[in-house]
């Protein structure tokens, strides 16, 4: 009985001393979307102690649709933001000391109901299509060019367009309120699972532009008063976190709550887009880049791009 308490008593000082040295760790808040695939990362991240073994305590600050997340980043209530490179380019073209830390090259398409008949873009004339973001959307620019440079179609002048949120999107191309939609890759995928086909993906689109479809085009943006090192170490626990989702599956055991799969086949395609987004590697090609700046200006114009003409140096961790 003695020796029990004693074992008891021990690993009761051993939680002790685990929750006063994270105590004492540095705070990254880190502001996502509450529907945002990044969460699958961050709850692997927290799960596993990542954070922690990097030296920071993570902590995940929830963040309302439209510019929450802005705002909130802008203003320094949150340390780091998940967003695109051509945002943070952005950002940093016009003085704000920002960093970027890749995260996806998951990108979607244009979706239909195969019963719609809708076979390729020209089979859009007339049609509604339902765009998540707005008219700024850069799945949509990339997808309004490749249709100019393929087909000579405007697609902005032969389709109706919706714009709206990721979910509402999702519902409307269900229930056939829209006849075709443009989403975020994991409602995409969800789409996919449910009955829908793809006429053309973004990343073939942007392939045929001249962009290298390995270019991640989604990250983390980082404050750049955060201590580089914090910053190094947020990079390292992603990479992680990755790795972990890409290797082992019962690690999708943790995150499949959050995912929230209406059945098997939602989940595995979920699990395959998200296993298929994860860059490459840790080098970010820089020319490809300046690639896509050029191509947003030239279609999104200073409205999308602001100062970012050229890549801004420093923009990414490490560079």
């Amino acid at each position: 009985m003695f020796g029990f308490k004693k074992a008891a008593f021990s690993a009761a000082i051993a939680c002790v001393a685990q929750v006063a040295l994270a105590a004492d760790l540095p705070v990254i808040k880190l502001g996502a979307l509450s529907f945002g695939t990044v969460n699958w990362e961050l709850d692997t991240i927290k799960h596993n102690g990542l954070d922690e073994a990097n030296g920071f305590t993570l902590e995940v600050v929830p963040m309302g649709g439209g510019n929450a997340s802005d705002i909130a980043f802008l203003g320094g209530e949150i340390d780091v933001m998940v967003s695109d490179v051509v945002w943070a380019a952005r950002q940093r073209a016009e003085g704000r000391d920002v960093q970027f830390i890749p995260y996806s090259t998951a990108v979607g398409g244009i979706m239909v109901k195969p019963e719609s008949g809708i076979t390729d873009l020209a089979g859009l004339q007339g049609k509604k299509v339902g765009i998540a973001g707005g008219p700024l959307d850069k799945s949509w620019l990339i997808l309004k060019a490749y249709a100019e440079k393929t087909s000579g179609l405007d697609l902005e002048a032969i389709t109706k367009q919706e714009f709206g949120a990721p979910p509402l999107m999702f519902k409307s191309a269900l229930t056939g309120e829209v006849d075709a939609v443009i989403n975020f890759w994991h409602f995409q995928a969800k789409a996919k699972a449910a009955g829908l086909v793809e006429i053309i993906s973004v990343q073939e689109a942007a392939e045929t532009l001249g962009l290298n479809p390995a270019t991640p085009l989604l990250g983390y943006i980082v404050n750049g008063d955060m201590d580089p090192k914090l910053s190094e170490a947020l990079y390292t626990a992603s990479r992680a976190a990755k790795d972990i989702l890409r290797s082992d599956a019962a690690a999708w055991d943790v995150v499949r709550p959050r995912m929230k799969p209406k059945n098997e086949a939602q989940f595995e395609a979920l699990k395959a887009g998200f296993i298929a987004g994860i860059p490459a590697g840790t080098e970010i090609d820089s020319n490809a880049v300046q690639d896509m700046l050029e191509l947003m200006g030239e279609l999104g114009g200073e409205d999308l791009v602001g100062k970012a003409t050229s890549l801004p140096a420093g923009l990414f961790i490490g560079s």
